[in-house]
C-alpha cells in the first residue's frame, strides 16, 4: 500500500531575521477572530428577543389581516426559524433599533419586487467573459461557509471598462450580473439556528483601477448593504497595496470592534498564507496559490491535500512509496510565493535500477500555479518530490495531494 512520509527537511543553516524580513513578516495584517452571530432565540438577551417580536408585529401591520411577504423563498410571517434568521439580521444591521431595522427591511422587499431579484439567478446576461473572472462562488472555508471571489483587475484595459460600464444601460446589467452572483452565494446558505447564514468575501486588489471603478463599486457597496445585512461573516482583502494597508491602519481605530473583526488585510504576494488560514488549499484557486482549478467541481468533491511549511534556508522532499510495478501516480503541489526549485524523480526498488528524473529541477517564479503531472512506473518504487527554498529566508506554506492507480491490466 502506498504511503507518504512526513516531508524530510535538510539542516537549515542558521541566520538572524533582517529588519525587512520582519517587515515582510508582518505584512500579513489579520484582525481579532470573527465570532459569527447566534440564530438561537435561546441566545438572545431579553431586550433582543423584544426587538425581533415587535419587528414582526410591525411588518404583521403593515401587510394587514392574511398578509404575507417572502425573502429568499421564505415566508418572513410564518413560525419558521429560518424567518427569525432574515430578521434578525436586518435587527442587527441597525443595533437592534426596530424602526430602523423595520425601514430597511421595507426598502429592501421592495427593491427586491422592483429589481425581480427572485429571479434573476435564471437570467442570461450574456456576460460570460466575466464568469470566473471578475466575481464568482468557489468552493467553501473551513467552517462551511461559501466562498466569493472578487478580482477587477481585467478592468484595467479601457476596451473592458466601456464595454461593461459605457452607458447607462451597459452598467445597470453589469450591476443585475453582480446581484446574480451574490444570490447564488445567497442560496447555499442555510438560514437555521446553528448553521451556515453567511458567505466569506475574498476580493483581490492587484492591478483594481481605482478613478474608473469608482462609481460601479460605490453602487455595488450600495445595492450590498441596504439588501444582503449580515450576509457576509469575513471580508479578506488580498495582494493589498502598501497605501491601502497604511489607509486601513488609520481608519482602524475609529472602526467599530465587529467591524474590523470582519476584515483581513493581506499584502501582495501573501495571499496563500493568509487564505490557508480559512480555507483549505484544495479549495482555494491555484490563481492564488491553491490546488483548485476551474473545472475540478465536475469530478465531485476535491480530494484533500496535505498542509505543510518550507521554512527559510530548507530543501523539503516529500517521498511517497508503496508503487507498485505499472501503476500510475498522479500529483498536485504547490507552495504559496515558490520562487524556489522544484524536481520529482522515481527511485526504484531494484539494486542496480536507475533514477529516473521525472521533472528535472527547475525555478519557479512567484506567480506559478500548482503543478499538476502523472507518472506511470514499470516497476516498483517511490516518487520523490523536492522543493529547495535554500536560497531564500522566507517561510511559506505549502500543500501536496496524489492518487496511486494500479494497473488495470493486473
Amino acid at each position: 500500500m502506498e504511503k507518504a512520509s512526513s516531508p524530510e527537511a535538510s539542516p537549515k543553516p542558521h541566520h538572524k531575521k533582517s529588519f525587512v524580513t520582519t517587515l515582510m513578516e508582518a505584512a500579513t495584517l489579520r484582525s481579532p477572530s470573527f465570532k459569527e452571530d447566534t440564530y438561537f432565540i435561546s441566545h438572545l438577551k431579553s431586550s433582543e428577543k423584544k426587538s425581533l417580536q415587535e419587528l414582526k408585529d410591525k411588518l404583521t401591520a403593515s401587510l394587514g389581516p392574511g398578509g404575507q411577504c417572502t425573502m429568499w423563498g421564505i415566508p418572513l410571517l410564518s413560525d419558521d426559524e429560518k424567518a427569525d434568521v432574515i430578521l434578525l439580521k436586518f435587527l442587527r444591521a441597525r443595533d437592534f433599533k426596530v424602526s430602523d431595522s423595520f425601514h430597511m427591511l421595507e426598502k429592501c422587499l421592495a427593491w427586491r419586487k422592483e429589481f425581480k431579484a427572485d429571479s434573476v439567478t435564471e437570467e442570461e446576461l450574456g456576460l460570460e467573459e466575466l464568469e470566473g473572472v471578475v466575481a464568482y462562488m468557489h468552493g467553501y472555508d473551513r467552517e462551511g461557509h461559501p466562498v466569493c471571489y472578487n478580482a477587477y483587475g481585467v478592468f484595467r484595459d479601457k476596451d473592458m471598462c466601456e464595454r461593461m460600464f459605457g452607458d447607462e444601460e451597459k452598467l445597470n446589467k453589469f450591476l443585475r450580473w453582480r446581484v446574480q452572483v451574490m444570490e447564488r452565494g445567497i442560496n447555499l446558505l442555510h438560514f437555521k439556528p446553528g448553521g451556515i447564514n453567511s458567505i466569506i468575501q475574498v476580493t483581490d486588489l492587484k492591478d483594481m483601477p481605482k478613478r474608473d471603478l469608482r462609481v460601479v463599486s460605490n453602487q455595488i457597496l450600495s445595492l450590498f448593504q441596504d439588501n444582503y445585512p449580515e450576509m457576509v461573516a469575513r471580508k479578506i482583502f488580498i495582494n493589498v497595496p502598501w497605501y491601502f494597508s497604511m489607509l486601513y491602519s488609520m481608519f482602524s481605530p475609529f472602526l467599530t470592534q465587529r467591524t474590523k473583526s470582519k476584515f483581513v488585510i493581506s499584502r501582495q504576494g501573501y495571499a496563500a498564507e493568509t487564505l490557508y488560514k480559512f480555507i483549505r488549499p484544495e479549495d482555494v484557486p491555484v490563481q492564488y496559490g491553491g490546488l483548485s482549478r476551474t473545472n475540478d467541481s465536475q469530478n465531485g468533491p476535491p480530494k484533500p491535500a496535505s498542509e505543510f511549511t518550507v521554512k527559510g534556508g530548507e530543501k523539503v522532499n516529500i517521498q511517497i512509496e508503496g508503487i507498485e510495478g505499472g501503476a500510475t501516480i498522479t500529483w498536485d503541489l504547490v507552495v504559496g510565493g515558490w520562487d524556489l526549485e522544484y524536481s520529482a524523480e522515481f527511485v526504484p526498488n531494484a539494486e542496480g535500477s536507475y533514477t529516473i528524473a521525472v521533472e528535472k529541477v527547475r525555478k519557479l517564479s512567484p506567480w506559478e500555479v500548482a503543478i499538476h503531472n502523472s507518472f506511470t512506473s514499470r516497476e516498483a518504487g517511490k516518487m520523490i518530490l523536492s522543493v529547495d527554498n535554500t536560497a531564500s529566508r522566507r517561510k511559506k506554506v505549502a500543500a501536496y495531494r496524489y492518487i496511486v492507480r494500479k494497473s488495470c491490466l493486473d
